[in-house]
This record gives structure tokens, sequence and C-alpha cells, in this order.
């Protein structure tokens, strides 16, 4: 990426260009399909067929998802997901992470804590911790510590049936992003799916983050857990940032609710959006994009693993493919968020032409979640750069 004066950043950060900055191939596809025809989805076109088709078919078979409706980001999929639970359920509680980002919308601004205005709590949502083998509750040094947190779900559910409102649905990034980049072993979505399915409730996974190959060996990050949720949901990465989202499901949960509310998106799944979103699989397929994840990753890992060991402030790294979180701490032994230190790092790198993030609910995690075609260079180039920008500020 380049500044307004030419200088050059490595992006680190963005996961909406997931397969890079203005890929040809995507651009291509986007012009050609803009010349031809762009309409609505009122009118029949072969790319969103082809495109619900294959992306149905990257779901394991014993979901059972048959359907796929488009829209035109992840906060209106998270936003429609939420209205088939509460039409199938009848139901309207919410439960979702302590510190979730789900969407920007009325109803998805409920269901993100991280976005709440302090003080403000909506009646029908209830908080779980997010699984923190590190800081949190339960230790990873305790055996079956994920098990324990996905059992909060269960208390959660009481609790809200306690005061008269049933669950609906649990909506769940399934690496815990916006909490801190959790990624907890299958133990804890195992148990939490279990309690959800016990009270009737629906499980969402929202891919908008994690998905599209990031974790390196599965398409959908919630397929590392093991799991078969009832709705997957997706956003902008999928277009490569060009508008374009998506609801997979089963037709027995959605057929009922497109009947009575007559479901229609003007612009989901128009002809260009789609021709983007089928570029971007073939590109992830042809380009080997999730090995290159994979293999990148694990060496970015690694390789801030071994920084620690330099650095005392990094006190967890943790993570699945090109998603990785560094928690900064001014005390190893207290464990004590060095949130100032975190957005010294971010300000410094930035200084040096790299992008990261911060993330968790002290703002002391960097984020590091580039597009997938961050290769070895690149790691090796952040690497050096972080090892700097640590070394600069502890002077």
């Amino acid at each position: 990426m380049f500044d307004a004066e030419g200088r050059r950043y490595l992006d680190a950060y963005n996961n909406v260009p997931v397969v890079g900055h203005g890929h040809p191939r995507v651009i291509e596809a986007i012009a050609e399909q803009a010349r031809l025809l762009n309409s609505n989805t009122r009118y029949l076109h072969e790319a969103p067929v082809e495109l619900a088709e294959r992306l149905l078919a990257s779901m394991p078979s014993e979901a059972g998802f048959d359907r796929a409706l488009f829209v035109n980001s992840g906060s209106e999929a998270n936003d429609v997901a939420w209205r088939i639970a509460r039409s199938v359920t009848g139901r309207s509680g919410a439960i979702v992470s302590e510190f979730a980002y789900h969407g920007v919308t009325e109803a998805t601004a409920d269901l993100s804590p991280e976005e709440w205005p302090r003080g403000y709590a909506p009646a029908h949502v209830a908080l779980v911790p997010g699984p923190d083998g590190y800081r949190g509750r339960y230790g990873r040094d305790e055996p079956g510590w994920a098990t324990r947190y996905g059992a909060e779900v269960g208390t959660a559910v009481a609790a809200m049936e306690g005061r008269g409102t049933p669950l609906a649905a649990m909506f769940v990034d399934p690496a815990f992003t916006s909490d801190g980049i959790l990624c907890p072993p299958a133990e804890y979505a195992l148990e939490a799916l279990r309690a959800v399915r016990a009270a009737g409730g629906l499980l969402v996974a929202d891919e908008v983050q994690a998905g599209h190959g990031r974790f390196g060996d599965v398409m959908w990050s919630f397929q590392a857990s093991g799991i078969t949720p009832d709705v997957v949901t997706m956003g902008k990465p999928m277009g490569n940032g060009y508008p374009v989202a998506a609801i997979l499901t089963r037709s027995e949960l959605v057929d009922g609710f497109a009947d009575r509310t007559g479901f229609f998106s003007t612009f989901g799944g128009n002809p260009v959006a789609c021709a983007a979103a089928l570029a971007v699989l073939d590109v992830l397929e042809d380009e080997g994009l999730l090995a290159n994840a994979a293999t990148v990753g694990a060496r970015l890992l690694q390789g801030v693993e071994d920084l620690g060991g330099d650095h005392p402030s990094v006190g967890d790294v943790r993570g699945k493919g090109l998603l990785v979180g560094v928690e900064l701490v001014k005390d190893r032994s207290t464990r004590e968020p060095a949130t100032e230190l975190a957005v010294e790092v971010l300000n410094e790198l930035r200084d040096r032409g790299f992008l990261i993030g911060v993330t968790g609910r002290a703002e002391n995690v960097l984020k590091i979640r580039p597009p997938l075609v961050f290769g070895e260079a690149e790691a090796d180039l952040l690497l050096g750069a972080l090892d700097e920008a640590l070394s600069s500020i502890h002077r």
C-alpha cells in the first residue's frame, strides 16, 4: 500500500482484500461483468447461482446446507441470521462472547459488546467469557480448561431462561478475534454447541474475520473445531473488498422465514459482486493460498514466539494460519496488560512501513491478519521490524 506521498507500507492487518490488494483476476472479473450487465437478484443470472453452489459445496456434507442468501456486508448477513433465528425459534435471547463484534446494524450492534457504550447492556443478550487460556478464569495448564469455558454457555442459557428470555441463537467467531485472537481447542466449541442445541437454540458461525482459508488447513474456521453450525455468515472478504456477503443454512430453517417476510436484498448477489466472489474462490484454489496461509502462518507464529526470548513484554503468542495474536504485558508474572506499549508498537511499526492492529478488551494484543498472499519474505520483514520496534521502545 502507498500513502499520498508515495511511501510504501506492508499490509499485515487487512482481511478484507483476502487475496491481496487489487488482485488482477478479481479486478478483471468485476470489469468484465460490469461491461456486460449489473442488475439486482429479481432477475436470475448465472453468477449468483454458481456462487451459491460453490459456497454450499465448501460446507461439510453433514451440515445439510442447501440455501444461500446474498446481501452486501457481514453486518447484514448477521442481521439476517438473527432474524432467521428469532423466526425459527420464536425466542429473543442471544449469547455472544464478552468482547465480540458482529456488526453495525441496530440488531448486530446489540450482539457486539466490543462497541457497547459504557453502561449499555441489552436485556436480551447474555455474555460468556472468551476461552482465554492465558489470563482467563481457566488456564491452559488446567485439565479440561476449554470444556469448562464451553460449559459457561450452559450457565448463561439457564440464567436467560430464569429471567424469561430463552435462547434463540449464539453467535460466535470461532477465532474469537475481537476477544484477543484466542483460537480455542475443539473441546470448547463442542461443549458450547451441546449447550446451545440442548436449549433449542441455533449456533451461528461468523466467518467474516477468520474464514476464507485464513486458518490454512480448512476453508472455514468452524471446521477446525469439528462442529456443524446451523448458520454460517460471511462478509466482504468473499469479494476481496467488493460489497458482497452471504448467509448459508438449511431449507427447514430459512424457507419459512423467507415466505413470511418476502426477504429480498436489492443489490445482494448482484452479478458483479458474485463475479468478484467467484474470482476470489478461483484465486484461493489456483494459487494455493490455504497452503500458503498454513506455511507462512507457522513461520510467523514461531518467529514471534522466538522474539519472546529477547522481549519480556511478549506475554503470550497464539493464533492459527495467518491470524496471529501477540499479547503484550508489563510483567510476565502478573500478566498486567501493556496497553500503552501495544499502541506504541503499532505506531512504531507504522512509522517503519508496516501495518498491524490491536485487539482484545485491554487493547494489548497485537493483531496480525494479512491478506493470504503474504509470503515468507514478507513474514521475515515483519518479524525483523517487530523486533526493532520492541527494542527501540524499550531503550
